[in-house]
């Protein structure tokens, strides 16, 4: 019998498949929503852009680290960061956790 034949007659194997399809679920949700967060209007010239980043609440100490290590953290304003020198293949990166409500260009 193979393991995921005797996993799915089992109440635990069940739970744990179920568990393992509901997270791999979310991460694919997460990657194909970050698309749609990044707003139009990003300059296209350039390896690096400035962007605005807001959030559905005020960013924290654990928000601001996060968005540092794809650029630079040059301020905040109610639920929004500014973010500089972010590498244009990182956009997808910084928009992709479910906490990021949209990515835009810093004017």
């Amino acid at each position: 019998m193979s393991l995921l034949r005797a996993a799915l007659h089992s109440p635990r194997g069940k739970v744990v498949i179920a568990v393992a399809a509901a997270i791999l679920g979310w991460q694919v949700w997460l990657s194909a929503a970050a698309a749609g967060k990044i707003g139009e209007g990003i300059p296209e010239e350039g390896r690096r852009v400035d962007v605005l980043v807001t959030l559905a609440f005020p960013p924290e100490r654990f928000h601001i680290q996060k968005f540092q290590k794809l650029g630079r953290v040059s301020g905040t304003k109610e639920n929004s960061v500014q973010v500089r020198g972010v590498n244009r293949a990182d956009l997808r990166s910084l928009a992709r956790p479910f906490w990021v409500l949209r990515v835009e260009p810093l004017t």
